[in-house]
């Protein structure tokens, strides 16, 4: 019986209550003002690398309540899952998607570390962190795309944990 049970269930995917701010995370990182106001290239690597930003700071924000750090890993399964099918989309063989998201998902954790060192040590650490992480356009624009990342992180840091689980990032 319980073989049933377990078959036929139905159980809730963890995943469904961090979507809503897995959309906002997209929506916000592909906001065309990153692209045609502050510098940052709108390529793939470009688009990549502020989704990478984004999910990087409502991570750190996640990391400061537990009731959210433990939804953490259901939000880091989505973009997972993201990447995954832009990585098969865009024609990358079944054997190499594992070795990619490998990679991927340490960039994402390489740049949580830095995005949270440049945060926390303040000044023209952000800028520095921007131009290593975020292709742009022109490296001059590295403290702008700074800026409004310690704008974004301070308006997460601000939030209620329901409003960031539902995406009311704005």
């Amino acid at each position: 019986m319980r073989l049933f049970d377990r078959l036929f269930s139905a159980r809730s995917d963890p995943r469904d209550e961090v979507r809503p701010l897995w959309a906002r995370v997209v929506a916000l990182a592909r906001d065309p003002a990153w692209y045609r106001d502050r510098g940052v290239a709108d390529t793939l690597g470009g688009r990549f690398d502020m989704v990478s930003a984004v999910l990087a700071l409502v991570l750190l924000r996640m990391e400061t309540t537990p009731a959210l750090a433990a939804r953490a890993a259901p939000l880091t399964e989505i973009f997972v899952e993201e990447m995954d099918g832009q990585l098969r989309q865009s024609g990358v063989g079944d054997l190499m998607v594992g070795k990619q998201i490998g990679r991927l998902m340490a960039t994402l954790g390489g740049r949580m570390g830095a995005y949270r060192a440049a945060l926390a040590a303040g000044g023209g650490e952000l800028a520095e962190t921007v131009r290593r992480n975020i292709a742009l356009t022109d490296d001059s624009r590295a403290e702008t795309v700074g800026e409004e990342l310690r704008v974004l992180a301070a308006r997460l840091a601000a939030l209620g944990d329901r409003d960031l689980l539902a995406g009311d990032c704005t």
